[in-house]
């Protein structure tokens, strides 16, 4: 799976798939740190979004009348888009989900998007991306999700996971996550901050958490779909 988890980020770069582009995030228009939100009707644009991608695409998946290749292609968008739903700045149109947000890591200009996406993920899991270390990673959050922190909260990361009414589900996944913008993400404004010390060690718990949720609800999602097929 993990060798096809970042396709639908390559192919929202060509012009055959920049269509997709919209389907990567839900642009609340809330107002952090005072008050987050997701709203279907007034978030969603007429291009489409996250929301209504993984309700699209979970529906096409089950498609039996569409091409092996179509349907493997929906499947994809499906798995990236359930872990884009979960990193909180995907749900925020605050300076463009934090990419218009300034800041520095380790010394070197970035975004705050880019941070929570990228830099501070490779930190704790540990320092690169390769697929040992990713693997490994993954492995403490299963840990955790078995038989540790997670494991007393894991039910409530599925309780909406019917894939008859995956707009719904989704919608739910996307506030879940926005929340985090007022709590933490955009609770002070970080422009022209370095990240890389009390920022980061605040982040790592709601980062981890979102990732575990994300893995843990695209499991059963899957499992449904193979249950209904």
């Amino acid at each position: 799976m993990a060798s096809v988890a970042s396709w639908a980020d390559s192919y929202r770069e060509t012009s055959a798939g920049k269509f997709s582009a919209p389907f990567h995030f839900i642009d609340a228009e809330d107002s952090p740190p005072t008050s987050c939100s997701v709203d279907l009707s007034r978030d969603c644009g007429d291009t489409g979004c996250s929301v209504s991608a993984i309700a699209n695409y979970t529906t096409l998946v089950q498609d039996t009348s569409l091409s092996a290749t179509e349907r493997k292609e929906a499947m994809e968008f499906v798995i990236h888009f359930l872990g884009d739903i979960t990193q909180p700045l995907h749900d925020e149109a605050e300076e463009v989900g934090g990419n218009d947000i300034s800041v520095t890591w380790d010394g070197t200009t970035t975004n705050l998007h880019a941070c929570w996406d990228t830099q501070m993920v490779e930190k704790d899991a540990g320092g690169e991306n390769s697929t040992a270390v990713i693997e490994d990673f993954a492995g403490k959050l299963i840990t955790q999700i078995d038989s540790g922190m997670y494991e007393s909260e894991k039910a409530d990361w599925i309780s909406c996971t019917d894939i008859t009414t995956a707009s719904d589900c989704a919608t739910e996944w996307a506030q879940d996550a926005n929340a985090f913008n007022c709590q933490y993400v955009l609770k002070t404004d970080e422009s022209g901050q370095e990240l890389d010390g009390d920022y980061y060690t605040g982040a790592v718990p709601i980062f981890e958490l979102q990732i575990a949720k994300g893995g843990y609800r695209l499991g059963t999602w899957l499992n449904n779909l193979a249950a209904a097929a």
